[in-house]
């Protein structure tokens, strides 16, 4: 009997340390219970989950997410598990389908408040202090000045203000408000207009070729550092690749302010991109990070993702954000930590474009789709059925820490959001595609997870990975991305030579860069910024020897590096160049 009672105590207690297990690692775009578009016209090509406009405030020691028509959400302990909390924040008389579109949310005292986009003046703020138990009320009936885009900032002085502005026509502007009443006091002031004709970056287009539409200046957010004002916002539109985040700085809350040539948040390259439109905290350890939009934009231009990047100010004051490797997995905060050092964990990518074999497949969603690096492209089967399921060949025995699985949007049959949905699978692991063990079982999972990312308690070796489908939420089992994570016992590629990068002098925005392949390399890493020892731009680029890139700031000369990638690490990097 007592053997029986210390082995029920030793049972508890395992679980109970099973339970307390930290997450060590997370892997962009961020795992949230994405909702539908509720919008059906938006969904004309096909039912789809999105997102985008996050913000992320730091209140009472805990993390609070919120983003565009998510009818709620999110609060998390670590950056990593997220707890959503449902939610409508429309009133009766609200007929409209963005619950909570491009939302404000900023810390006044010890009360968190809460505003949408809107410019109608029957609009409340709400305000809680106790938001993980959705206890809301409203503070102000109705706002009637209103703002798209909204962002709302206290000052060390106590004084509060209120930035929006979403228009590829108008300036973001900039009001100070009654902390009390929220009345504005005088009349918004115009802020900041895009200058497109000398910052590349800002133009519209996949390839910035600006000839369709001017660029769009959007989602506002303050952050002050050293007495000094970082206004950031997203340009030049959400569906393309180079959506980022500028900053422009003044010394004072409303201006004047002068753009920064670089952009804040930019990834223009990888798996999933884009990182505009977001907002900028602190842990609780005052380390800052972005959070931001990322693009998928094929079943509908607004069709995106959430991600989240280290950030910061260096010792000269410069804003930066670190996207390099940025969609692959990173440490999560567990202290004060130096940004400008990498939070890479140094896991590669085992499994681009290695071969795919699967149970079955819809048409043209073939196999190789789900390792190609894109989560445009997603391999789909034929059904939803239990046991479908996608192998990938590794092609030699490697070192494996952590997968990810991105599930694609297929024959989805929802609108808005869903919860009570989830997704339940098995996923394998094999030495020589026979003899197979469990690397991860979720049978019985019950939580809704679109980019689920598995961080193994302990590294495995395996050639195969297997995933096997179980149930999925709606539609055909179909993945964008199977991602596997580790290293492949081999040697790290040659440093890249010849790398070289020639400026137009007919548009100095514009550079073509080019460089001598590396055999053994599946990607690059090209870095820039405006000084050599500030390269906070990244750009990852599969399998080519060459990019164009016209981001440049066509008053400033620009300095480049670059390294390259394969499954068992990181080159040297090449010689910084300047080009002027």
């Amino acid at each position: 009997m007592k053997r029986n009672i210390l082995l029920f105590c030793f049972l508890i207690s395992g679980c109970a340390l099973f339970a307390q297990k930290k997450q060590l690692t997370y892997c962009n775009p961020v795992n949230l219970d994405y909702g539908y578009t509720p919008i059906p016209h938006f969904a004309d090509q096909g039912k789809h989950r999105a997102t985008a406009d996050p913000v992320i405030v730091n209140y009472k020691g805990d993390y609070f997410l919120f983003s565009t028509n998510q009818k709620g959400y999110w609060w998390s302990a670590d950056l990593y598990n997220w707890n959503f909390v449902s939610r409508s924040f429309l009133r009766p008389e609200h007929k409209v389908y963005d619950d909570l579109c491009a939302p404000s949310v900023w810390i006044q005292g010890d009360t968190m408040l809460v505003f949408g986009s809107t410019y109608a003046k029957n609009f409340p703020i709400w305000m809680s202090t106790n938001p993980k138990k959705d206890e809301w009320k409203e503070t102000v009936h109705e706002f009637e000045i209103g703002g798209w885009d909204p962002a709302h900032f206290i000052d060390e002085d106590g004084k509060l203000y209120m930035y929006n502005g979403s228009s590829n026509r108008y300036p973001l502007y900039g009001v100070e408000l009654n902390r009390k009443t929220f009345a504005p006091v005088g009349t918004r002031k115009e802020l900041l207009l895009l200058e497109d004709e000398r910052f590349g970056w800002q133009r519209f287009g996949e390839n910035l070729d600006n000839t369709f539409l001017d660029p769009f200046i959007e989602g506002a957010w303050m952050t002050k550092h050293h007495g000094k004002y970082y206004l950031q916002y997203g340009a030049p539109a959400t569906e393309f690749s180079g959506y980022a985040d500028g900053v422009a700085i003044s010394k004072s809350p409303l201006g004047p302010f002068e753009h920064q040539s670089l952009p804040l948040s930019y990834k223009p390259g990888g798996f999933a991109r884009g990182a505009g439109h977001g907002a900028t905290f602190q842990d609780r350890w005052k380390n800052y990070w972005h959070v931001s939009t990322m693009v998928v934009s094929v079943k509908n231009n607004f069709e995106r993702r959430l991600g989240i990047w280290p950030a910061g100010f260096d010792q000269d004051d410069v804003m930066y954000m670190d996207a390099a490797f940025g969609d692959y997995p990173h440490y999560l905060p567990t202290k004060a930590t130096d940004h400008l050092k990498s939070g890479f964990t140094g896991w590669m990518l085992l499994n681009y474009n290695k071969p795919v074999t699967v149970s079955s497949t819809l048409g043209a969603f073939t196999a190789n789709n789900a390792v190609d690096e894109s989560i445009k492209t997603y391999w789909s089967a034929a059904s939803s059925a239990k046991g479908e399921w996608i192998q990938s060949d590794l092609g030699k025995l490697s070192v494996v820490n952590a997968v990810q699985l991105n599930y694609a949007d297929q024959d989805a049959e929802f609108l808005g959001k869903q919860t009570g949905i989830c997704h339940q699978y098995k996923l394998w692991y094999s030495a020589d595609g026979k003899n197979w063990k469990i690397l991860e079982d979720k049978s019985n999972n019950q939580k809704d997870v679109p980019h689920d990312y598995i961080e193994l308690d302990k590294p495995v070796s395996a050639r195969f990975i297997k995933l096997e489908n179980i149930h999925v939420p709606t539609g055909k089992f179909a993945i964008s991305g199977l991602r596997v994570f580790g290293n492949g016992n081999g040697q790290k590629p040659a440093a890249v030579k010849d790398f070289t990068v020639l400026r137009t002098e007919k548009d100095k925005r514009n550079s073509w860069i080019r460089w001598n392949t590396v055999n053994d390399a599946y990607a690059y890493n090209i870095y820039l910024g405006t000084d050599p020892d500030k390269l906070y731009n990244s750009i990852m680029v599969y399998q080519a020897n060459e990019y164009w890139y016209k981001g440049m700031d066509k008053e400033k000369p620009y300095y480049f590096c670059i390294e390259a990638i394969n499954e068992n690490g990181v080159s040297e990097k090449s010689k910084v160049i300047r080009v002027n």
